[in-house]
């Protein structure tokens, strides 16, 4: 579990920078505290590399430079966002240094739980197999529908940025940004599913899945809450939100509002 623990050290640094900024623990540290764990297995593990282990190391590079660079852009350059984002998520101000490391490590052991399906291939000396390579695939079209959503729903922003958006795969689902990253890690733990030794690494590896699904839903509740203060007057709004699922295509769920122990 050396591995293991390394990674875990690698997460807490990438994710430290939440000290400047409460939410960055969540946000932009996340982002590059995948991307670091993926560079540092391929360096770790070099020895035991096989095509389908780089894939994965080089999977969470990709995932985790997209997603921090493309919070930290919308950070530092969108006013209105983070105008936004003042009466929604705490600040962080008076908030105490035991707290800030509370969370700080809970956060990147979140992290290092969601990569351990990798993390445990090296660590059992595994290479590649098919579930492997049906993982990757999984992962990868997760990472391509929450890039293309988040293209999406930028480009219908810049045309009517006071308008909601149910163009292109927002038609088919309310939050496929989200959706698109609960593949992704469903991808991440099925690709480790017939390599998991012991009831630790099984542990680990169900946490951190289950830990991103429960975040997936808890921002899609965020976020559903906030749309309805924006747009709930809109007819066109809410025959939207009547009639497009919220977080998985063709799955009848409609609404998580109500839903009050999703805190994310």
């Amino acid at each position: 579990m050396l591995l293991f623990l390394a990674m875990f050290v690698v997460a807490l640094v990438f994710s430290s920078m939440g000290f400047k900024k409460y939410v960055w623990f969540i946000s932009i540290g996340y982002g590059f505290a995948v991307a670091a764990i993926g560079t540092a297995l391929l360096i770790a593990g070099r020895a035991q590399l096989t095509p389908g282990t780089i894939c994965a190391c080089v999977l969470f590079i990709v995932y985790g430079l997209r997603l921090g660079g493309y919070l930290a852009f919308r950070e530092l350059r969108s006013s209105s966002y983070n105008s936004k984002m003042k009466t929604e998520i705490k600040s962080g101000k008076g908030m105490s240094i035991a707290a800030k490391c509370a969370i700080w490590i809970s956060a990147a052991l979140l992290y290092t739980c969601e990569t351990s399906p990798v993390i445990f291939r090296f660590v059992n000396g595994s290479g590649t197999d098919a579930l492997l390579v049906v993982g990757l695939i999984i992962s990868v079209v997760g990472l391509i529908v929450e890039s293309v959503a988040d293209l999406q729903k930028n480009a219908a922003k810049k045309v009517n940025p006071r308008r909601f958006v149910d163009t292109g795969l927002y038609r088919i689902v309310r939050c496929p940004n989200y959706f698109g990253e609960m593949l992704f890690w469903t991808g991440v733990f099925v690709s480790g599913i017939t390599i998991y030794v012991g009831p630790l690494q099984w542990i680990a590896a169900l946490l951190g899945y289950i830990g991103i699904i429960y975040v997936m839903f808890g921002g899609a509740r965020r976020l559903e809450i906030r749309q309805n203060k924006s747009y709930g007057n809109d007819p066109q709004y809410q025959r939207y939100v009547k009639t497009t699922p919220i977080m998985i295509p063709l799955i009848p769920l409609y609404s998580v509002e109500k839903h009050k122990w999703l805190v994310a």
